[in-house]
């Protein structure tokens, strides 16, 4: 079960119902609701979709068999790095490693500063890699960054589309 937000109103949605502009993996709950609110205050996706852990992550991009990926997938997926059940970096390295979602950006949105961190999410595949602000103003504007860069201002390819699958 994912929990789906659009506009006002939170619904829960079960795996059938999956779509998303945006794909939230993060398990800190005060970090979650200042994503969501830095999002919904700049008005950057419809639907945000949540999951809590990268096992759920994954079963949220690639299905309850891990072999579907949904359709329509995120436009982007935000991805802490430090996560239970399954780390930021082991999603990360799935959703790259597969031709059928390599194309989806991940940003990866975490606190740790370590170089080491940050090389090996590049390596993977991130598309980038953003520290996140201690202050609100200042993730808020952070994440306004991120979101009309990624939902407004670049040009992605859908990845599930045919040209997506060599």
């Amino acid at each position: 079960m994912f929990v789906r937000r659009r506009a006002d109103k939170v619904e829960r949605s079960t795996m059938s119902e999956q779509q998303a502009d945006v794909l939230v993996v993060e398990d800190d709950p005060n970090d979650l609701e200042l994503t969501l609110r830095a999002l919904k205050r700049h008005r950057l996706a419809n639907e945000v979709r949540v999951a809590r852990d990268g096992a759920e992550a994954v079963r949220f991009i690639f299905g309850e068999d891990e072999n579907t990926p949904i359709t329509p997938a995120p436009k982007v997926i935000l991805l802490d790095l430090k996560l239970p059940r399954l780390s930021g970096l082991d999603v990360l390295r799935r959703v790259k490693s597969d031709p059928r979602t390599r194309r989806i950006p991940v940003v990866m949105l975490t606190s740790s500063q370590e170089d080491r961190d940050i090389a090996e999410c590049y390596e993977a595949g991130a598309n980038s890699y953003i520290v996140k602000p201690v202050e609100f103003e200042r993730f808020v504007e952070a994440m306004r960054v991120v979101g009309l860069f990624w939902m407004v201002v670049a040009s992605t390819p859908d990845p599930t589309s045919a040209a997506a699958h060599p």
